[in-house]
């Protein structure tokens, strides 16, 4: 049987403000991806710190999430201004966002020591004022509209957005790094970096020009945060995800950190143009972040057949196969090497924006179960499950790659490529597994989901 309409029903929203909320995550990635990508090979083969070193950097920095992440989002929930909760610090943030992502790509010419200071104070400094704009531009996607199935298209367009980001990046960083390095790798760095952090202050601030604020917390809600934060950890749907985005962001993590020494030490990139002039290993990353892209245009049609649940839990655990599939291919065997890259980022392409629409569902679930809203909240601790998952990640990058003993700039032992292959493949796999695990027992579904929405617009009578 069919549920009633929603007596204040929401209209739909238009083409034009899902594109400006993307470009949010556009914004976020010329920076983020950039990090994610880049910043573990640029700290080893470039600055030249080791990567033991460079491993508990991005564990001991992320620490510091543990506080900020719920604070940011309980402040965020708090803030009351003419344009909104969350979409001023799109644009007060932006500028300090653009400033401290090209100085983690500027380590001045200096003793190690001093480097690695250097590297702990502007890491700690960009999480920071990371987890200080994108949580309120997180949370936005829980309160631009109170449509589910709206917000699952918002969160596709976010992440073709996103996505298209990335693939720019990729097919330009490095070809960027060698125009303006000209022979010197660091100086190519930071000039490249200085020109993606004008792009991300410049699209933050389009963000904030064409998105709206539409649902409100319950009237005359009280803020308390330890109150919330119980609440948080009752919410057992927002548990399972906390739980899942661990173990998905530690897979991407430990995989992205040796992508470039997976093809500059085992496949043999040099660095020389490859197609045209890119070369080998970035022809690698934009065709697959091709393929992300158009995975991610597919979630409609994917999720018109199945619900979010089914969804996630399928395309992951075949995503980790052809992951592990890696591990068993030759270094000269390019061809299999594409087809399973195209392959698993199209697969994967769906679960990015279904994820952090469930996560604007479990906000509604916490009003629906508990009468208290705290949207900032659940996306702040999402993104801090995110976060610690990208650093165990990179943590456990640096030191695997140091206790196979691998060194910088010179010829691989076959323990230390085995250990490559090894993060570039099974490990990653392996996370992504035990995400899969933690997504079976997520209990929300698509009917579940319709009368939430029903029964919450019902309470605006």
């Amino acid at each position: 049987m069919s549920l009633p309409a929603a007596p204040d029903a929401t209209p739909r929203l238009l083409v034009r403000e899902k594109i400006g909320y993307g470009l949010g995550d556009t914004a976020s990635n010329f920076v983020f991806y950039t990090i994610n990508t880049y910043l573990f090979f640029y700290y080893t083969d470039v600055i030249g710190l080791a990567a033991g070193a460079v491993g508990s950097l991005f564990l001991v920095a992320r620490l510091f999430d543990t506080v900020t992440d719920p604070l940011m989002g309980s402040i965020a929930d708090r803030t009351r201004t003419r344009w909104g909760k969350y979409r001023p610090y799109l644009v007060g943030l932006a500028i300090p966002f653009g400033i401290m992502g090209y100085l983690l790509f500027a380590v001045p010419d200096v003793s190690p020591g001093a480097q690695l200071t250097y590297a702990y104070v502007t890491y700690v400094a960009m999480m920071l004022i990371y987890t200080a704009i994108n949580i309120p531009y997180s949370a936005l996607l829980g309160v631009i509209t109170p449509n589910s199935a709206d917000r699952t298209s918002v969160s596709s367009y976010r992440f073709v957005c996103a996505f298209g980001g990335q693939f720019l990046i990729g097919a330009a960083a490095l070809p960027l790094v060698t125009h303006f390095g000209e022979g010197d790798r660091a100086a190519g760095y930071k000039a490249t970096m200085a020109i993606f952090a004008v792009v991300a202050v410049i699209l933050f601030w389009t963000t904030f020009a064409l998105t709206r604020e539409r649902v409100s917390p319950p009237a005359g809600q009280q803020s308390d945060l330890v109150k919330e934060l119980k609440l948080l950890i009752a919410n057992r749907p927002w548990v399972i995800l906390f739980i899942a985005g661990i173990f998905t962001l530690t897979n991407v993590a430990v995989r992205g950190a040796v992508t470039l020494h997976f093809f500059k030490y085992y496949v043999g990139d040099d660095g020389s143009p490859w197609i045209w002039k890119f070369d080998l290993s970035t022809v690698f990353l934009t065709s697959g972040t091709i393929s992300l892209m158009l995975g991610v245009a597919a979630t409609g049609w994917f999720s018109r057949r199945w619900g979010k649940r089914q969804l996630m839990v399928g395309l992951s655990a075949i995503n980790a196969v052809i992951m592990a599939l890696f591990f068993v291919v030759p270094a000269d065997a390019l061809i299999p090497m594409f087809i399973l890259n195209v392959a698993g980022a199209f697969i994967i392409g769906p679960t990015i924006p279904l994820v952090w629409s469930m996560f604007a569902d479990v906000a509604d679930y916490g009003q629906w179960k508990f009468g208290h809203r705290s949207t900032a909240l659940v996306f702040s601790a999402a993104q801090f499950a995110q976060k610690l998952g990208l650093a165990i990640g990179g943590a456990i990058a640096g030191w695997m790659l140091s206790g196979f003993g691998f060194a910088a700039n010179v010829a691989q032992t076959e323990e230390s490529l085995l250990g490559i292959r090894l993060m570039f493949s099974v490990v990653p796999a392996a996370f992504a597994i035990s995400a899969v695990a933690a997504i079976w027992f997520y209990p929300l579904s698509d009917e579940d989901l319709k009368q939430m929405e029903h029964d919450l617009a019902n309470l605006k009578k």
